[in-house]
Parts: C-alpha cells; structure tokens; sequence
C-alpha cells in the first residue's frame, strides 16, 4: 500500500489526520506528508484543515482495491474463526464487501453449500466449492466493486430463508450502531439478518469509530460479532454485554 492511499485510510478511519503524527508513523518528512495531503485535497478526496486534514464525508469510501488491500491479516483471521461456525451443506446470505469476500473464500472446501449473494467476489470465490448452488439477483454490476445494490437484490433475500447472514459494515459509532455509506447498503444488510436464522457480523477494529453516513442496526442485533481484536477501552461499554457472542479472531473472546 503506497502513501497516500495510507493517508487516505487513516482520515476515513480517524475523521482527520495531522501531519507530524503521519510524518512520525511513516518515517518521512512533514513537507513530504504536506504534499501527500496537498495532492488529495486537489483530488476531494481530503480537506484541508490546521497543522493536518479531514476526510470528505458524503457517502465516499475508499476504492474496493484499496480497501481489499487493507488489514488483509486481521481479515483472514476473521474468515478462518467463522469457518468453524459454518456447517457443510448450510445456506449461507453474504453481503457486499472484503471481509464477508474473504470469508467465502475460506469456506471453499465446504461442501453443498447454498448461497444467495449480491457480492460478485463471494460468489467467485466459492464457485468451485464442492456441490456449491449459488444464486444472484438481476440489476446492474456496480464497478469496480463487483457488486449489485437495488430493489431486485431485496427481492432475492426476502424470497429465502439462510442458515447464516455473514455480513461486514463500513464503520460502528461509539453506540454501536452500524454505519455504511449509502442507504442501499444499510437495506440490504439489515434484510439478509432479517431472513436469516443467525447472522454474524464481521469487521476488523479499524471499523470502530470510523465514519460514514447512514445509519442502521446495532452490534447487539447480531447472534455472533467476529473480530481480529479487541479495540481500545472506550469501546467497553459497547463490548462487555455482548458477553460470548463476541469472538475475538486473535484469541478467546
């Protein structure tokens, strides 16, 4: 991952960035840290602020191959511990993004396994799964995402019942509350938890406290949390009464 795509990640994940704090993790100098951030300022992708700069709300998020770059590790650890929940032969709902991606990817020796997904990388990734049947809806194949947001997609969950909703999020609030950056993927995350027996959520800990602008569920709401790690202790008071239903991919939870 290049420089400024690491500068870019930390101001959606921590709303605004300082030079001399970047300038000191990246081991470079803070006029080079200036030019980074001058230049995507000039792309809208930052603003500028004092001494630093903050990301650009508006429902932006980071390009898909970028994001699939990130955090891959703590990601992996989170598919390898949801493996273990999932049984051959089960229906499984994914949602759009990298870690439920990453998660099919890692349930590929599973055997006659159903799967209804709008996330074109999920379903990839599992279609040489043994006796896999998987099943996408209609709409159009959003770039370069390689998923499909829309009215046909609510219609396909609402017409199944899964075993399992494995869903990601693009961000949690200090609440808890679950945030994604556009209406469309709120819908379609809290339908596949609706028509599913169980759902679990998965998210590495730079999901919490990053931001985005719409709104919907809760951590509580899901019958298992899996992350690589626990974040830091201001998000006790949301972690604690999740009691066992939060697994910790790095160790016990």
């Amino acid at each position: 991952m290049n420089r400024p795509t690491k500068i870019l990640e930390a101001a959606q994940t921590h709303g605004r960035v300082l030079v001399d704090e970047l300038a000191e993790q990246l081991r470079v100098s803070p006029h080079t840290i200036r030019r980074d951030i001058n230049a995507l300022c000039e792309q809208g992708k930052l603003r500028r602020l004092h001494g630093g700069a903050e990301f650009i709300e508006g429902g932006s998020n980071l390009p898909y191959s970028t994001r699939s770059s990130l955090n891959v590790a703590a990601k992996r650890q989170i598919a390898e511990r949801v493996v273990d929940l999932i049984p051959d032969h089960a229906t499984l709902f994914f949602s759009i993004g990298t870690t439920p991606a990453l998660v099919a990817a890692a349930l590929a020796e599973h055997e006659g396994l159903t799967v209804i997904t709008n996330n074109l990388n999920a379903a990839l990734a599992l279609s040489d799964a043994p006796g896999a049947r998987i099943i996408l809806p209609g709409g159009t194949l959003r770039l370069p995402d390689r998923d499909i947001l829309g009215p046909q997609v609510l219609d396909l969950f609402r017409g199944y019942r899964a075993d399992f909703a494995i869903y990601g999020v693009g961000g949690v609030d200090t609440d808890g509350s679950l945030l994604d950056f556009n209406e469309d993927e709120v819908q379609n995350r809290q339908c596949q938890r609706a028509n599913a027996r169980a759902s679990i959520l998965v998210a590495d800990t730079t999901k919490f406290g990053r931001r985005a602008a719409a709104v919907g569920g809760n951590l509580s709401d899901a019958d298992h949390i899996v992350i690589d790690q626990r974040p830091a202790p201001p998000w006790n008071e949301v972690l604690d009464p999740l009691s066992d239903r939060l697994i910790l991919a790095g160790g016990t939870s």
